[in-house]
């Protein structure tokens, strides 16, 4: 039964971590001024959108990785929270026609809370390095 949990926890890992890596790579490529401009224009200072380009991007590759599985989807759930109630609460849960409801940031959401709660162990770099450093203990 744990391996099927974590096997689905891996996916749901995985999943979140290349979906916020494509954001933050978009953020960049699209030209991270844009983003600047977006986020000072709803009210947010623009120094902002590095941080969150920079989190999604390296906070994706990190998922991906399972390189502080907990941390990472902790600050993405913060992440998620904030563009829930600030960008898309007013647009409605399917959105307005122009833009995007919360349905895929609530979804999201509920990827990274469980993450945070649970961990992801299956193929992560911080488990394999945890392991490695037991083992070297017990053959001292």
């Amino acid at each position: 039964m744990l391996k099927k949990f974590e096997a689905g926890t891996l996916i749901l890992r995985v999943i979140l971590g290349i979906s916020f890596f494509i954001h933050g790579l978009a953020k960049y490529q699209d030209g991270i001024g844009q983003t600047v401009g977006w986020f000072e224009s709803i009210g947010l200072t623009g120094s902002l959108a590095y941080v969150v380009a920079t989190l999604e991007l390296v906070g994706g590759i990190a998922l991906v990785l399972g390189l502080g599985t907990r941390i990472v989807s902790l600050l993405f759930s913060l992440l998620l929270i904030g563009a829930i109630v600030k960008v898309k609460f007013v647009l409605g849960f399917l959105g307005n026609g122009q833009m995007a409801g919360y349905e895929l940031d609530l979804a999201f959401l509920a990827i990274a809370v469980f993450l945070a709660i649970n961990g992801s162990r299956m193929f992560a770099l911080d488990q394999m390095i945890l392991n490695a450093r037991t083992n070297k203990g017990e053959n001292n």
